[in-house]
């Protein structure tokens, strides 16, 4: 067998072009990759915040401050990890806030994202592990999307390949980014050789990741973050085979790209989360003048747009009850949100209320009467019915 009897038989193309005119405004195609992802993420995850019963919307009101936080934290990452072309000899520190010339990094994203989720959640009135479930597969379906960006802009690959496939490389024109340099002829021109699509493998490994959280979340019921710790497993594990495959310049330790190292240490911290971490899923029930059931959707149905909404439906809930899932299963038969559970706090034995001193037989308080006591119970009732959720899970 000889060397030419391996060579690739088929040739991936590369586009020559990856940024368009519209006038004096340029048209990026990573970032209309970036924008499609983070569309999709959203949607997803705007069908799982549903079907755990959070109100329609909310992630619009995540996204808000989880996109920004995860932008900014991606540029953070970059430059932190690759300093010498910002701060080094030669280096433009003002470059570092030329986010539209490329340079984002996926753990500075995600931890940035996941502060401005946070934030977000807290706001809402949703456990943060909710918000982090919802989001796990949706994340790893616009990682996939975002992929395509590399391909367009002909980065990302690997070494030169004597596989079936391989991809083409344009040599790109660094005083026009965006394009690849043209010959006398006005043809792109191709470095030699065919290399290792390792954008492609890293786009089609993240929707397995997507079929797997979705297929094991169904199956095992996770939750307290397990979704999200799942996620992080499976898209790190590919992280690390297929980062040792890319060749393009970047920071080491130990003679190991740094983010190989970046990716195992993650996997072990997600790994730990998972086989620790353990309890039911949280389910949730708006309170207040939103407090209508809706139908159990699936994770990725299409919503009924025919269907009037009502306007308590369209009003935002003024805080959630966390419940399990026979208690949301039954809200949603019967409407009828469930009791308070008793706490420490709120009785001791024999039904007294904490706090409140008990009378002395045959006497009466100067301060309160009968009749005031009696209304004061109800309120307090009441005032437990319409607690919002104030713990994160």
């Amino acid at each position: 067998m000889t060397l030419a009897s391996l060579s690739p038989q088929a040739a991936l193309p590369s586009p020559s072009t990856a940024v368009w005119q519209l006038g004096p405004v340029p048209i990026r195609a990573y970032a209309l990759c970036i924008i499609a992802g983070i569309v999709l993420a959203c949607w997803v995850t705007e069908r799982r915040l549903r079907q755990r019963g959070v109100a329609p919307g909310a992630v619009l009101d995540i996204a808000v401050w989880a996109v920004p936080a995860g932008i900014i934290g991606a540029r953070i990452y970059h430059v932190v990890t690759s300093p010498e072309k910002y701060f080094g000899t030669g280096g433009d520190p003002m470059k570092a806030f030329a986010i539209w010339e490329g340079g984002l990094g996926i753990w500075g994203a995600v931890a940035g994202g996941a502060v401005g989720a946070y934030i977000a959640a807290r706001q809402l009135g949703i456990p943060f592990g909710v918000v982090a479930d919802a989001v796990a597969p949706g994340l790893a379906l616009a990682q996939a999307v975002g992929r395509v960006g590399n391909w367009f802009n002909n980065e990302l690959f690997g070494g030169r390949t004597t596989l079936p496939w391989g991809l083409e490389i344009h040599r790109m024109d660094p005083d026009n980014p965006g394009h690849a340099l043209r010959d006398d002829a006005g043809q792109p021109i191709l470095e030699p050789g065919l290399y290792q699509p390792t954008f492609l493998y890293e786009a089609l490994w993240n929707l397995g990741v997507v079929a797997l959280v979705l297929v094991l979340d169904r199956r095992l019921k996770l939750g307290r973050g397990r979704a999200f710790a799942l996620y992080v497993m499976g898209y790190t594990a590919g992280r690390f085979w297929i980062e040792l495959m890319r060749t393009d310049e970047a920071n080491q330790i130990l003679g190991v790209r740094l983010n190989v190292w970046t990716a195992a240490l993650v996997f072990l911290g997600a790994l730990i989360y998972f086989v620790r971490v353990r309890g039911p899923r949280d389910y949730l029930i708006p309170l207040g003048a939103a407090a209508t059931p809706t139908p159990p959707t699936s994770d990725l149905s299409q919503v009924d747009l025919s269907e009037r909404e009502t306007p308590a439906r369209a009003t935002a809930p003024e805080g959630y009850r966390v419940v399990s899932e026979e208690q949301y299963a039954a809200w949603q038969d019967t409407g009828v949100i469930p009791p308070e559970p008793a706490t420490d706090q709120d009785s001791r034995p024999g039904g007294e209320p904490l706090g409140a001193a008990a009378p002395v037989a045959g006497s009466s308080t100067d301060d309160e009467s009968p009749d005031d006591a009696t209304a004061s119970s109800a309120e307090r009732a009441d005032a437990a019915g319409v607690r919002p959720a104030d713990r994160d899970s």
